[in-house]
């Protein structure tokens, strides 16, 4: 039997020290880890907070559209204005004073009826000094006839000249034409003074005079003495969109309101169109006929023209907060397939408030972005917000 192993006490308190050192070392590094996790750790989870932040705003968030077809009205309301079928100025043909005048204002009148008379004292003058002429004309070209008459027997009884005779026939040809001219001018001057009747130059309404007794009018002035409408039938002139104009044709069926009379229609076909574009306003101008036997309507008034089933290839539409305008003008920020901004000039069309047409520059297909900031330009990445 052993007996047992004695202790010193100098290896107690040596093993007593390594164990306080080792717990020591392990207090610290808890110490430590404590300090690292509840001081420099939420410090560092900090840091990485901001660059994620501001990596994260360093990105453009943007939320976008797409362009819809605007909608197409059943029926198309245009401004018009109603003008006679026909209508013309009368003037004086001829010089002179007015003897007489037989219509007024408001009087219907037929094709060929005697609207006043003139007196011609000049061209009276002038056709009996033109008759005195033809006179004179015809008596010369008498005298020429007798004398290269017998002259030409002169010369089958070889006692004259060829030369001779045929001078003769030559001063008869002449006073011939002399009296021809003559003639004409008695004529035209004849012709002339049938415009001392004034008359009217087709079935009408006069919608003014404008002579009196003994007026003096000239031949061809300016001065207007009867204006005459042909009122039975009016033309209603329109100018149509450049949208629009492909489906208006001749023969097409419209109503026509006039304000005045209480949402009273009157019946309107398109009789003919100017056949092109006006480049200033983009308008088809086209012409309407209505029939205005009772004549309820007045020549001279605003219209409204309603013309059903008339369709056009509808305008895109987007939101008016989509719009950019800088000093290249209207502008629109499209986000590509890429996430990449580009800035594309748009025609501006109608502006209906909360939203505008766009004539060109997106399709259905564009992304349009919505409130885009000042800062946004081309090439800019974005990320889009559905």
């Amino acid at each position: 039997m052993h007996a047992a192993k004695e202790h010193s006490p100098t290896a107690e308190l040596q093993e007593t020290s390594g164990l306080g050192f080792y717990s020591l070392l392990l207090v610290v590094a808890a110490l430590g880890v404590g300090a690292f996790y509840w001081g420099l750790l939420p410090k560092i989870k900090q840091q990485e907070g901001v660059v994620a932040d501001t990596r994260d705003l360093a990105v453009v968030r943007v939320k976008i559209l797409k362009p819809v077809s605007a909608p197409a009205a059943a029926v198309l309301s245009l401004s018009g204005e109603l003008k006679p079928a026909a209508e013309a100025s009368i003037l004086a043909r001829v010089p002179g004073y007015v003897r007489s005048w037989s219509v007024d204002m408001g009087d219907h009148v037929t094709a060929g009826q005697v609207l006043a008379e003139l007196d011609t004292p000049e061209l009276q003058r002038e056709s009996a000094r033109a008759e005195a002429q033809l006179a004179l004309a015809e008596a010369g070209k008498h005298l020429a006839s007798t004398t290269a008459h017998r002259w030409e027997e002169l010369l089958q009884a070889r006692t004259a000249s060829k030369q001779e005779a045929d001078e003769k026939q030559a001063d008869l040809q002449l006073k011939s034409a002399a009296v021809d001219a003559a003639r004409a001018e008695v004529q035209r001057l004849q012709q002339i003074g049938k415009f001392a009747i004034i008359t009217a130059p087709f079935a009408g309404t006069i919608t003014a005079r404008r002579l009196e007794v003994g007026q003096l009018v000239e031949a061809g002035g300016s001065k207007e003495l009867f204006r005459l409408s042909e009122t039975r039938r009016l033309r209603v002139l329109v100018r149509i969109p450049q949208a629009y104009a492909r489906s208006v044709n001749n023969g097409q069926e419209a109503e026509i309101l006039v304000p005045e009379l209480h949402g009273k229609g009157f019946k309107a076909r398109i009789v003919r169109t100017a056949g092109s574009i006006d480049p200033a306003s983009r308008t088809l101008l086209s012409e309407l006929e209505v029939d205005n036997a009772d004549g309820r309507l007045l020549a001279g008034s605003y219209a409204q023209v309603l013309l059903p089933g008339v369709q056009a290839e509808a305008p895109l539409t987007v939101a008016a907060n989509t719009l950019i305008f800088r000093s290249e003008g209207a502008q629109v920020a499209v986000v590509g397939a890429d996430a990449v901004v580009h800035l594309v000039k748009v025609t501006l069309g109608r502006d209906f408030g909360s939203f505008v047409e766009l004539v060109e520059g997106v399709t259905l297909e564009s992304r349009v972005v919505i409130n885009p900031p000042d800062s946004l330009g081309e090439g800019v990445k974005v990320e889009v917000v559905e």
